[in-house]
């Protein structure tokens, strides 16, 4: 019997393989070489283009010449006391950052005016008496 069953598996294997298509001439043709090879690779992207950063004119010759305004860091923004008339483009600081693989600190501390202070715009320090001449000095 066993026997039997290998030579009828051998004839089903043998009916499989006849009946299979046989290979056409286009199938048998070889193939245009052109055909397979990759597509043309495309340009490559432009260069990034880096926009300069303006510099930033902190000069001044009374305190209505300086105003808060951006003028950007690495981490975002970054506001300072400037003169008024002076460029700041915080998007081209950002840009340079990126380019030379920089990083700044994050945060800034508020700015709410201005003043101009030896020639340069620098902010405005309210007056802010020392705790130690509001106390009286311990006696030992």
């Amino acid at each position: 019997m066993p026997r039997f069953l290998h030579a009828v598996i051998l004839c089903a294997c043998a009916m499989l393989v006849a009946c299979t298509a046989p290979a056409t001439s286009a199938d048998a043709a070889p193939q245009d070489p052109a055909a397979k090879a990759p597509p043309p690779m495309s340009r490559p992207l432009p260069a990034n283009r880096v926009r300069e950063a303006p510099v930033i004119d902190y000069s001044c010759k009374a305190d209505t010449d300086c105003a808060v305004k951006n003028v950007g860091n690495c981490c975002g923004e970054m506001p300072a006391c400037v003169n008024k008339d002076s460029p700041t483009d915080p998007a081209a600081v950002q840009s340079q950052c990126a380019k030379e693989g920089r990083m700044d600190v994050c945060g800034f501390r508020e700015i709410s005016s201005c003043s101009c202070n030896a020639g340069r715009c620098e902010p405005t320090e309210a007056f802010m008496p020392s705790q130690s001449l509001s106390r009286p000095e311990a006696k030992h």
